[in-house]
């Protein structure tokens, strides 16, 4: 980007910062003072912070993909590839071809050629499907084997895809279960700790339970974990319940009825939440 006249002196953007120089060229250690309310600084700034949502927005984005396994348009990534913030997101994502097989690791998009992509033998192939999915984790067969490759290929996800932590259903669990207990009672000192865990990890919160919809095979389930209401008064303790899932109306789902992708993602939230007990306390009963 170049540079921007700012009175005397000049502004640009440089690695998502503000850099500023003299009238003879010298780079400044930093903005000065006078300079906070000049119109070309404050909309430098103004575009970072812009930069810095849709940076937010694309990966959360691609991670819906992800979480849903939605099928995505070839033509949608042909027109978005080009931004660097969409181009991050989505590189070395490993997508799937309409049979659900591997395709590969995503390294260019071209509206004409079509995907640019190193499959599994390690070789650059090209391929024009009408629609790839970019599959959860818990989906991939050979989860191990895609991440030692990911290793050997020296590949870096900017979307936790790969290296996402993944939860099966265990095998010897009735499938008329209709909650499992795995982290539930991690203490908290005050509710208020562990709401804010709730907000800080991207979850939601609602009516006492922290909440984790999934959209899979066309069908919502919530995820839900008690972790007390707010009554005004938010300095008692309070723990972590039960994980259990529901159908949109609010019915309890069985074990039978949760899909891979809701069972992983819920206990990935009930994992995270459980990690920010209060250990100390744990260790004095002990």
């Amino acid at each position: 980007m170049g540079w921007v006249s700012a009175g005397d002196y000049e502004v640009a953007l440089e690695a998502g910062k503000v850099v500023c120089r003299n009238g003879k060229g010298r780079l400044l250690k930093s903005v000065p003072a006078k300079l906070k309310d000049d119109p070309a600084v404050v909309g430098l700034r103004q575009l970072t912070e812009w930069m810095e949502r849709h940076e937010r927005r694309c990966l959360t984005d691609v991670e819906q993909w992800m979480v849903r396994s939605l099928p995505v348009p070839t033509a949608v990534l042909a027109r978005v590839w080009p931004d660097p913030a969409w181009q991050a997101a989505l590189r070395d994502v490993v997508v799937t071809g309409a049979d659900g097989g591997v395709a590969g690791f995503l390294r260019d998009v071209d509206p004409e050629r079509g995907l640019g992509l190193v499959d599994l033998d390690g070789d650059t192939v090209r391929i024009t499907p009408d629609v790839v999915s970019v599959p959860h984790p818990v989906l991939l067969d050979d989860l191990d084997e895609l991440r030692e490759f990911a290793v050997e290929l020296g590949v870096s996800q900017t979307v936790e895809q790969l290296f996402r932590e993944v939860w099966h259903r265990p095998a010897g669990l009735s499938p008329e279960t209709t909650s499992v207990d795995t982290y539930a009672g991690g203490v908290f000192k005050e509710l208020r700790f562990l709401h804010g865990r709730v907000t800080q990890l991207g979850y939601r919160s609602r009516g006492g339970y922290a909440v984790c919809p999934v959209m899979e095979d066309g069908a919502t389930a919530e995820a839900r974990i008690w972790i007390g209401e707010h009554d005004g008064y938010d300095a008692y303790d309070t723990e972590t319940g039960p994980l259990a899932w529901t159908d949109p109306t609010g019915r309890a789902l069985t074990a039978a009825e949760v899909g891979p992708v809701a069972w992983s993602e819920g206990m990935r939230m009930a994992a995270a939440l459980y990690a920010g007990r209060d250990v100390e306390d744990e260790e004095r009963a002990a």
